[in-house]
């Protein structure tokens, strides 16, 4: 996967192919989402060299779709996923990005805990993303299966950039739950099929995918009191790889990715803030404090 281009033009055609929906409903189709793209038993993904992208490299993109996060799956359909990519290739912090998205649930409740799209560089991306189903699901229990996504890319990826050159991707997650601290050998079973001689703890997995991709998060502030303890859980779990953007800034989400990714390359943050929508920055400025990448750019756990 990852052959074309990403264009303006495909994406006024997208765009105007949903009118003037405000609701998922109108935009994600799927109620029972298709099994090309939840049913993971044997599935993998591979973000390869070609013609078009000749020094591939991939991004995932992982969104909670949990009962209290449908708005995020319909900004990064309508606005944040167009933007960002549009961010990437106009201002080439990374070379060749191929995009693919993850729709996270809770594996303790949800029938479709995790979805996966295909790495793609064109208009694919955002296609196959309002593909997923938005289950809306979640158990009430503490914590969503942000690891799941980790699992995934550590185990189920394969990559021209790491095979080949020795470097990494991205994978950025974002919601505004706690994740599970352990993914189970059972979870392992019913959502890909692995048998697993032990339960896996999150930092583990971290650690694994951790040598293909530069792990980020971005927690989603709600103005409820347990926005601290939620955001204090994800510091310890990714100590300078977590930041904060409050829900009211979520139209900022596609210049939070970019700027992550930026300074994750090289870039100061005040230079990864210069390219991108002024009022943005301003809006995004505070969330990239606790942010802490080695000047080496080589970022390990």
């Amino acid at each position: 996967m990852g052959r074309g281009s990403y264009t303006a033009s495909d994406w006024i055609k997208l765009r105007s192919s949903f009118g003037d929906a405000n609701k998922n409903d109108r935009i994600f189709e799927e109620k029972v989402s298709s099994s090309a793209l939840t049913s993971l038993k044997g599935i993998e993904r591979e973000s390869r060299d070609n013609e078009d992208s000749p020094r591939s490299t991939p991004v995932i993109i992982g969104f909670d779709v949990t009962a209290s996060m449908g708005y995020l799956a319909e900004e990064l359909a309508l606005n944040s996923l167009n933007k960002a990519i549009v961010y990437l290739y106009e201002n080439k912090p990374i070379s060749c990005p191929q995009v693919m998205c993850c729709a996270i649930g809770d594996c303790r409740s949800d029938r479709y805990p995790l979805q996966v799209t295909q790495f793609e560089s064109d208009i694919r991306i955002i296609k196959q993303l309002t593909g997923l189903c938005i289950e809306g699901g979640g158990g009430g229990n503490g914590g969503e299966s942000y690891n799941l996504a980790w699992y995934f890319a550590a185990e189920r990826t394969h990559t021209d950039c790491f095979e080949k050159r020795k470097g990494k991707g991205y994978l950025i997650t974002i919601g505004d739950d706690n994740c599970h601290r352990m993914l189970t050998c059972g979870e392992i079973k019913r959502v890909f099929g692995d048998d697993s001689a032990y339960d896996l703890a999150s930092e583990e997995l971290i650690s694994a995918a951790g040598k293909m991709y530069n792990v980020f998060h971005i927690c989603i502030e709600r103005g409820v009191p347990e926005d601290e303890r939620i955001f204090e859980g994800w510091r310890e779990l990714l100590p300078g790889r977590t930041a904060v953007i409050n829900k009211k800034d979520i139209s900022c989400l596609a210049e939070l990715i970019y700027a992550l990714i930026s300074v994750a390359e090289g870039r100061t943050p005040n230079e990864a803030l210069s390219a991108v929508d002024q009022q943005a920055a301003e809006r995004i400025a505070g969330s990239l404090a606790h942010i802490n990448i080695p000047k080496n750019n080589n970022i390990s756990f």
